[in-house]
């Protein structure tokens, strides 16, 4: 079994109408959906872990030189996309990584139709480089 990484960034995809101009039984429906494939990768065993993450205007980014920490507030404008939540999946293949990566980027927006949003997916590593050869191999993979 490998671990996958698989990101769910908030963009529309290839649909351009905010959330907030949906009607409510199509956000239900998103959600509904959602709902059901979490339940189906909790009983299939495959879901390690899943999380929806707060949106930007809440974010603080942490710079250190080892002293003091330099925390900078939200909102950051110049942010396009950004990341709205993961899952880490635990499978037998890459494969059926892909293949849970798309039931989340055909989940339903307006008018029922699939939102197509890009899904990263990123194997989760065993264990890190721990030298410059490993690293170098790393890089060049």
């Amino acid at each position: 079994m490998t671990r996958y990484l698989l990101v769910v960034n908030f963009e529309g995809g290839v649909i351009e109408t905010p959330m907030e101009e949906w009607k409510p039984e199509e956000v239900t429906a998103h959600l509904d959906y959602y709902r059901a494939l979490h339940r189906e990768l909790v009983d299939s065993g495959e879901l390690v872990e899943s999380e929806v993450l707060a949106p930007p205007n809440l974010a603080k980014i942490v710079t250190s030189d080892g002293t003091a920490p330099v925390v900078t507030d939200g909102p950051f404008q110049e942010f396009k996309e950004w990341l709205a939540g993961y899952q880490i999946v635990d499978v037998e293949s890459e494969e059926r990584a892909i293949e849970i990566a798309a039931k989340i980027s055909a989940v339903p927006g307006p008018d029922g139709v699939a939102l197509q949003q890009p899904i990263q997916v990123r194997e989760v590593m065993n264990h890190a480089p721990s030298n410059a050869a490993e690293m170098d191999a790393f890089l060049q993979a």
